[in-house]
């Protein structure tokens, strides 16, 4: 019997809470960077959160799995006969944690056959939460409010406004830039691009350079439960756990599908 998923957003929304608290204990001090094997940066605050979000979702949900980025590896032998599972980034946006711009976020999605079905984003900064059920809506919850509804917003024949990443852009982003026609360019990082499309301040994020399956799980599942759509460049839906590199392909996210995005890949 799978897990029903609107009963899960409170406790994950505690959960997420309490990992932003462990980061901003540590975004407050003189900490240290160091270097995964990929050569990609850590810090304290990225295992502390981990540590909180692996135990709170044990908690909550004994028997489902837990993947995350700073967990140990598992092999695709193994997962790939998970139904069902957690996906977990405990700091997604460390680039900009070690920048101290604050756009970094907690990402926990649930991932039901290959395809995200409730995901939190937090931003610890800004006490800020954006969360959703797909086919049961998307919300944002600000400090001290209560939370509001939020849905992709109609293109209208305005200019497109574009999430772009802060930490990472190339040849292949400013192509489609210049085939796209007028624009508008908002520089978000971590899982706050995901969730721009969500409340309608944007309209198409194509990323078309290297993430891992955590660092969109969690806005994957907000934007599709506000209403848009997160595909990859063969127009197919990005899917999650289906070989043994997490690595993502490139992919399209957008709000409104009165326009083909691909066409200017």
């Amino acid at each position: 019997m799978p897990y029903r998923s609107e009963p899960l957003l409170g406790p994950l929304l505690e959960i997420a809470a309490e990992a932003g608290d462990r980061i901003l204990k540590i975004y407050a001090t003189d900490f240290t960077v160091n270097l995964k094997a990929d050569q990609s940066p850590v810090t304290a605050a990225d295992m502390a959160a981990n540590d909180a979000i692996v135990k709170g979702l044990k908690r909550l949900t004994p028997d489902l799995p837990v993947l995350s980025e700073e967990s140990a590896a598992t092999p695709f032998a193994k997962r790939q006969r998970w139904d069902s599972y957690w996906l977990v980034d405990p700091l997604d946006g460390t680039k900009e944690f070690i920048s101290r711009n604050g756009d970094f976020t907690v990402n926990i999605a649930l991932i039901r056959n290959h395809a995200p079905v409730a995901g939190v984003v937090y931003l610890p900064v800004e006490n800020l939460s954006y969360y959703g059920v797909v086919d049961a809506g998307a919300y944002c919850r600000k400090p001290a409010a209560a939370p509001q509804p939020i849905h992709v917003r109609p293109l209208d024949g305005k200019p497109a406004r574009v999430v772009a990443s802060r930490s990472h852009r190339g040849e292949l982003l400013d192509g489609y830039l210049a085939k796209l026609g007028a624009h508008e360019i908002v520089s978000r990082g971590s899982a706050l691009k995901f969730c721009l499309l969500a409340e309608g301040s944007a309209d198409v994020y194509p990323r078309l350079g290297p993430t891992s399956e955590w660092d969109t799980g969690a806005g994957h599942a907000v934007l599709l439960a506000a209403g848009g759509q997160v595909i990859n460049v063969d127009g197919t839906p990005l899917r999650y756990n289906t070989r043994e590199s997490l690595l993502n392909p490139h992919f399209i996210a957008y709000a409104d599908d009165a326009r083909d995005w691909l066409q200017y890949l």
